[in-house]
């Protein structure tokens, strides 16, 4: 009986073509790009021919190429969106992904859907929902700990995606409209301002001040490298790194350190497999810590926890490296047993708590020159280092390759020899050697060094993408073959194995929807329900929901109003949380940003905080908005 194993998906993202092809050399499974238009990240779209010469890099690995088309849409964006789809399709993408549903009630292409983190999926409900409508694979939201993953997981049988490494939106996914309100770039319309890295003040109901000056809704990133093995045991499928905006340091050395702890864990547990073809090797030792991060969290996966914020400064400090032991006229001495190199960046907190940063220009062990001395450096100050200028050049070199395991056959046929080429997945190309007057006519006068040589040569796969397993030979006798001939058979029948392999990628099969599908859970939708186009009402109308808001970004909403929902809280942060000290009551709070006001509003049996606000006059809003809602 045949063991089914259950493939893992490594999913890393792609700035562009050249980034992802990258992902995939350091061990994605897939990986996520933005197309031209209608992607959830402003600046980092793709025109369809870049596209195109990715998937088919990829799909010599067996590895997937997801496009977000994940902005909501307006009624004028449909059509384009829609044959953008098809493009995309003909493109060779294997998903789309998604968050407006009005694109479920146009004609798509037979491609797989994947729901958007911007769905807000954190209940078994909505999950079960989304597959019932036809999902193939859905991103929970970066809230949901390993017991509600399992949850989920029990009551549906859709992949589940989870992020497990990069930057948090403090907020859910898709219940942000601070940026909007506050200057007309929607963040479901992929154009945040990202006011959450924001500096603010916290004051509480009286008006006394908490705490000043703090950057009290940006997050530390999220690092789940300690739970991978919990969150495969509750349902997790593929896992998700974050980075669309990331440089390409970050993909190589993120993509490659989950590539080894996903390998390291199938190795263990022969029930997992990877879910694309091939091996990846390094020539570095991949280590998050020196790439971008404002601290690691693995925030709510093991529940609700102290020191998720990174509300000292949302830039990269690095990693700690020691303490200033002495401060001369342009050098400083560090108290440490780490190796510095010229070109190093390092980095201290500065009086007033900021980030301030300098350039070694020149190294002599543990004396640093630095190419400007900042004058409120201090003896004892902690240094960090937040760039290290060695590791970065490695990175910056070709720093990984990708092999696919491949079974070589010679054998011997009537009309002269054929090389036959299986690769792991089982693909096999065979090309023909036929016999002329120098080959297959001549036995070798050394037949046992003469077989070791072919063998050699017919395993000599060199930079193609392909790893030679033990040569088979069958033949009759040692025959005299020449080099030249064997090493063209080889690199015509590796070609033809790499066409054959792209031929033969299986497309993912678009999910049918439920013939008798779940209604949606809601019978009512707000502004928070995302509702841009008159299909997206339609999908929820026919879904049962009996009364639908418009979109905020269509201008509508009025007055205060939550601009962002979210888990973080700033009462349990400070330790007010009125379940820890029973005495305190869930009285608002306000965060001030110069003119700004927001305020906080506690909704205890969720567990939540609401930031609350209203639209700035003159903010421009989004045209093209559908009508209100009828009752």
């Amino acid at each position: 009986m045949t063991r089914i194993q259950h493939p893992l998906e490594l999913l890393a993202p792609a700035k562009n073509a050249d980034f992802g092809i990258e992902a995939i050399k350091h061990g994605a499974d897939a990986v996520y790009i933005g197309g031209p238009a209608f992607g959830a990240r402003y600046g980092a779209g793709n025109d369809v021919a870049e596209i195109r010469r990715l998937c088919a890099f990829a799909h010599r690995y067996r590895a997937k190429v997801f496009v977000a088309l994940n902005t909501i849409l307006r009624d004028d964006e449909l059509e384009e969106s829609r044959q953008l789809a098809w493009q995309l399709y003909d493109a060779g993408a294997d998903a789309l992904i998604v968050q407006d549903m009005g694109l479920l009630e146009l004609e798509l292409p037979p491609i797989q859907l994947h729901a958007s983190t911007q769905t807000d999926i954190r209940n078994a409900a909505k999950a079960k929902f989304l597959e019932d409508a036809g999902f193939s694979q859905i991103v929970l939201a970066r809230e949901c700990s390993l017991k509600e993953i399992l949850n989920i997981a029990s009551q549906t049988t859709v992949a589940l995606e989870y992020f497990v490494h990069g930057a948090l939106c403090v907020a859910y996914s898709g219940q942000c409209y601070i940026s909007h309100a506050h200057t007309g770039r929607s963040a479901n319309r992929g154009e945040c301002s990202q006011a959450c890295r924001l500096p603010y003040t916290l004051v509480d109901d009286k008006g006394k001040t908490i705490t000043e000056n703090q950057h009290l809704l940006s997050m530390k990133d999220n690092n789940q490298s300690e739970n991978l093995l919990a969150l495969i045991e509750t349902g997790v499928s593929s896992f998700k790194i974050e980075g669309r905006l990331k440089d390409l340091s970050y993909v190589k050395n993120i993509t490659a350190h989950y590539r080894t702890l996903l390998d390291e864990i199938i190795a263990a547990h022969p029930q997992y497999a990877r879910a694309s073809s091939g091996r990846s090797t390094f020539t570095f030792a991949p280590q998050p810590d020196k790439t971008f991060n404002r601290g690691y969290t693995d925030y709510f996966a093991n529940d609700r926890q102290d020191d998720i914020g990174a509300f000292d400064s949302p830039a990269f400090v690095g990693e700690l490296i020691g303490e200033v032991a002495e401060i001369g006229d342009g050098w400083l001495v560090v108290d440490t047993d780490q190796t510095f190199h010229n070109g190093d960046g390092v980095c201290f907190h500065d009086a007033h708590g900021e980030v301030a940063g300098m350039r070694i220009n020149r190294v002599e062990g543990n004396r640093l020159f630095p190419a400007e001395m900042p004058e409120d450096l201090t003896e004892g100050a902690t240094l960090f280092r937040n760039r290290d200028q060695e590791f970065e050049r490695a990175l910056e070199k070709e720093s990984a390759a990708r092999r696919v395991a491949v079974k070589p056959l010679f054998a011997e046929t009537a009309a002269g020899f054929r090389l036959t080429l299986t690769d792991e997945d089982g693909v096999t190309v065979a090309v023909d050697l036929p016999k002329t007057a120098n080959i297959g006519h001549e036995i070798a006068q050394n037949p046992e060094t003469a077989l070791a040589k072919l063998r050699e040569n017919l395993g000599k796969f060199g930079n193609t993408m392909f790893q030679a397993e033990p040569v088979e030979l069958q033949l009759s006798q040692p025959w005299f073959l020449p080099v030249g001939a064997i090493n063209a058979l080889r690199r015509e029948a590796a070609a033809a194995l790499e066409a054959a392999r792209v031929a033969s990628h299986p497309h993912p099969p678009r999910a049918a929807p439920a013939e008798n599908p779940v209604p949606y859970p809601q019978e009512e939708l707000t502004y928070l329900g995302n509702v841009f186009n008159a299909k997206a009402r339609a999908f929820y109308e026919k879904h049962g929901v009996k009364l639908i808001e418009d979109a905020y970004e269509a201008g509508n909403e009025k007055g205060m109003v939550s601009l962002m929902i979210t888990r973080h809280c700033l009462r349990y942060s400070f330790n007010l949380c009125p379940k820890e000290v029973k005495h305190l009551k869930p009285d608002p709070m306000t965060l001030i940003n110069g003119s700004e006001r927001l305020i906080l509003k506690f909704d205890c049996k969720a567990c939540e905080m609401h930031v609350v606000g209203k639209m700035k006059k003159g903010v421009r809003l989004n045209v093209g908005a559908i009508r209100p809602a009828s009752g």
